[in-house]
């Protein structure tokens, strides 16, 4: 005897030793629709992964996710780049050249610091104590290279892929390194 996959009772095998369902036809359309709905979300599924592999913004957000990862971790218990507060609760990783007007430093670590949720939302990053802090942190010459001309460029998919995969590797602690500067 079998248990019935839609309404629970024992059933004998009519059709087949592989049958799923009571031999009532209302069990065995139900079960073909629930099967129907099945294969069709799985086939969904597999469009949205397939889509994803040439999808640049979620390339961008993955990225993007592993590389503040990194940065809130290397800056870990050092106090806000802006007000220099020790940080409690929420940490951000704040840029001081904005990802929309410098989208080309995006990723570069030079760039961004653990900042206060304080300094970064309400205070639009508290840019003048931001830079006054990293000048100190990593030095006038950094700075300037920051604040100078850039090439502007715009990142694709293998890029971003090889950039999550270096910041994915920091993260876990290992040492992979990065075929280009960043």
């Amino acid at each position: 005897m079998k248990k019935c996959k839609v309404c629970g009772d024992k059933y004998e095998p009519k059709f087949t030793s592989f049958q799923k369902t009571c031999n009532e036809m209302a069990c065995i359309l139900a079960w073909g629709k629930k099967e129907k709905e099945r294969k069709a979300l799985a086939e969904n599924r597999k469009k949205k992964k397939t889509a994803r592999e040439t999808d640049r913004a979620y390339w961008l957000r993955r990225t993007q996710t592993e590389f503040n990862k990194y940065i809130r971790t290397r800056d870990k218990g050092k106090p806000c780049i802006s007000c220099a507060r020790v940080m409690t609760g929420q940490i951000h990783a704040g840029h001081y050249r904005s990802v929309g007007g410098h989208p080309e430093l995006r990723f570069e670590p030079d760039n961004c610091h653990a900042q206060c949720a304080q300094c970064n939302n309400w205070k639009s990053g508290n840019l003048t104590e931001y830079r006054a802090n990293l000048l100190v942190k990593i030095g006038q010459e950094r700075v300037e290279w920051l604040e100078g001309p850039h090439e502007k460029r715009k990142l694709g998919i293998p890029e971003l892929k090889e950039l999550l995969a270096h910041y994915k590797g920091l993260n876990d602690g290992n040492s992979h390194t990065l075929g280009q500067t960043i």
